[in-house]
């Protein structure tokens, strides 16, 4: 197996160490230095310019922290990334397996292991509100100070960063978002006023292109752009490069019935702090927003929730729903194009790589309308490569697609009508029986997940374990959530549900006309790996009961492409998983089959009648 390039970093370290003995806009020294991953706005995602923690560990994925101290340099992250992050740290590093209940907070880590009196340094606007408190505490505790350093020790030692990207903004038209921003303001302003609340700092990149009515693309593969956001009770505040700005910017103001007072992105924390003056008032601040902007509101005047608009994000308004099922199918039409022509092709012995299918797939799916890009990097995964759960394919690991092999492929597309994220797992020769077991196992859970019926504002963590049991009948598990919302036309990834075994401090519980996804999955190191990926819609149950009144929920697949069969153990499925998957395959060829008899694809239409063959 080809292994990632692994980048040198004794150079940066001693650099970064040298500013740490005297920070050069204060003169102090700091014992210890942590690099989030997060930019200003604690994106998931981050453009070229933020990537600090990437540019000095050599790690790339697109979660963890680095942490540097005198003599050594700790790398936490997550379950999704310990395969990656173990190819391409160097000797220098220590990989932290954050989430197994061996590897302690960072904080505690720090706490135990630095004399005391030592300070921890870190940029206050790279580290929300939330994660900030418990490490302050744990370090106290010890003797030790967390540092606010407002100089980026890792900006003053990168002497190539990219700039910051300022892309211009578009307008998200009505027939798309469904609702005017005044609407949307109509809401937010009724939460603020339960809340005796006269303002709402909005920080979240998502939450900002939501509540505006635009989209930008500052940050790649998610329509989002640089800004800052503040609504009173009567005005609305944008910060932002007034260059960014579509040229229509008036006409949509009219458009959408709302006045907007631009401001200059730099300066959110002058003004905040200006308003803050000029009132008594509370003022409303999510805590996953920056430490450096939370600490600016004094804490008997800060409403720290996260905002309103996180929930009226997620709950998808009809014309959301009905732009979300559509990209589906148009989706759903250019991944079978791709599977079709995949399969045919590695049959016929043709050289196809993950890099070169990756690309076919993104051919197909730029012919469909409203096609606006990819919605995140495809993780195009032949064999080993398939185990690395968030891998994406690059020249130094790039693998052949073949016969003998397992393929994962997890991609999605932003559509101005929705976004998709789907995966399928494929065998283009004979899977063993060790294949099928794993993959009837996952499949088995998904069927369980998608066929649940809930309670009304169940947290999405008490449906986790359905999707896991199967796995853990036999001692198998994977190392992520099983379900995460999903944007309309905006971030892959998004909030405040999930369904996973992490709590989720914000999950407001499951609500009719959120969509998530449904995506258990196993993954043996060094050997392949399984998941499959489904979006699915959460509708009201068809059942004669209520739960006393609370609600009964169920959730509606739509996600449209063929689970591939020849995997499944077909004796390991009961006769209730055997219809829902012939239930589905169903729905899938009377879907795409006719869009695809219209224009004339009986190449893809035939590979489908095949791949939904009941069994």
């Amino acid at each position: 197996m080809l292994t990632a390039r692994i980048m040198a970093t004794t150079k940066k370290l001693a650099a970064l160490r040298s500013l740490m003995k005297k920070i050069p806009s204060t003169g102090e020294t700091v014992d210890a230095y942590i690099i989030p991953t997060d930019d200003a706005h604690q994106s998931e995602y981050i453009c070229a310019h933020d990537d600090r923690r990437s540019y000095v560990s050599g790690f790339d994925g697109s979660s963890g922290t680095a942490v540097v101290t005198a003599n050594e340099a700790f790398l936490w992250t997550d379950g999704r990334y310990y395969d990656q992050a173990n190819k391409q740290l160097d000797s220098n590093w220590t990989l932290m397996r954050d989430g197994l209940p061996t590897t302690p907070t960072i904080g505690a880590f720090l706490a135990k292991s630095l004399a005391k009196g030592s300070k921890v340094g870190v940029d206050p606007k790279l580290i929300s509100f939330r994660t900030w408190t418990p490490m302050k505490n744990e370090l106290e505790a010890a003797d030790c100070t967390l540092l606010p350093v407002k100089e980026n020790l890792v900006d003053a030692i990168w002497s190539d960063q990219p700039p910051q990207t300022s892309n211009q903004t578009i307008v998200h038209e009505l027939k798309f978002s469904g609702e005017t921003v005044q609407k949307k303001l109509e809401s937010i302003r009724a939460a603020l006023k339960e809340k005796n609340a006269e303002a709402v700092v909005v920080t979240a990149l998502d939450e900002i292109a939501y509540a505006l009515n635009l989209r930008g693309s500052d940050i790649p593969y998610n329509p989002v752009f640089f800004s800052y956001l503040i609504i009173t009770l009567n005005k609305v505040f944008l910060f932002i490069d007034q260059n960014k700005l579509p040229a229509t910017f008036s006409a949509y103001e009219k458009e959408n019935e709302v006045k907007i007072d631009v401001k200059p992105y730099d300066q959110i924390e002058p003004f905040l702090v200006q308003l803050l003056e000029q009132s008594t008032g509370k003022f409303w601040i999510s805590p996953t927003s920056s430490f450096s902007l939370n600490h600016l509101i004094p804490e008997k005047r800060r409403v720290q929730e996260i905002t309103p608009i996180a929930l009226l994000k997620a709950v998808k308004n009809p014309v959301e729903v009905e732009g979300l099922k559509n990209c589906h199918v148009r989706d759903g039409l250019a991944l079978c194009q791709y599977f079709a022509w995949l399969s045919d092709a590695v049959a016929k012995g043709q050289a196809i790589d993950e890099i070169s299918g990756a690309t076919k797939l993104e051919s197909f799916r730029a012919k469909q309308d409203h096609y606006m890009g990819l919605s995140f990097t495809t993780i195009s995964s032949s064999g080993p490569n398939g185990a690395v759960i968030h891998y994406h394919p690059a020249q130094e690991t790039n693998r052949p697609i073949t016969k003998e092999e397992i393929y994962l492929c997890d991609s999605g597309a932003q559509y101005k009508d929705g976004t998709t994220d789907v995966t399928r797992t494929w065998h283009f020769g004979t899977p063993t029986a060790h294949h099928k077991d794993c993959f009837t196992r996952v499949l088995k859970g998904q069927i369980t997940i998608a066929t649940a019926i809930f309670p009304r504002k169940v947290k999405g963590q008490m449906l986790d374990t359905l999707a896991r049991k199967a796995l853990w009948d036999v001692g198998l598990d994977y190392k992520h959530g099983t379900g995460h919302g999903i944007g309309h036309f905006l971030n892959v990834h998004e909030g405040p549900m999930q369904i996973g075994m992490r709590v989720m401090p914000d999950d407001p519980g499951l609500q009719e006309n959120m969509f998530v996804s449904n995506e258990p999955g196993y993954y043996e190191s060094n050997n392949f790996g399984i998941r499959i990926e489904d979006i699915v819609q959460i509708v009201k149950a068809n059942i004669a009961r209520d739960f006393d009144g609370r609600g009964a929920l169920a959730f509606e697949t739509v996600t449209m492409c063929p689970i591939h069969t020849k995997m499944i153990d077909a004796a390991m499925l009961t006769e209730k998983e055997r219809k829902h998957l012939n239930d589905y395959h169903k729905c899938v060829l009377d879907t795409l089959g006719p869009l695809l008899k219209q224009i004339n694809d009986d190449f893809t239409y035939k590979w489908l009648e095949r791949e939904t063959q009941p069994i």
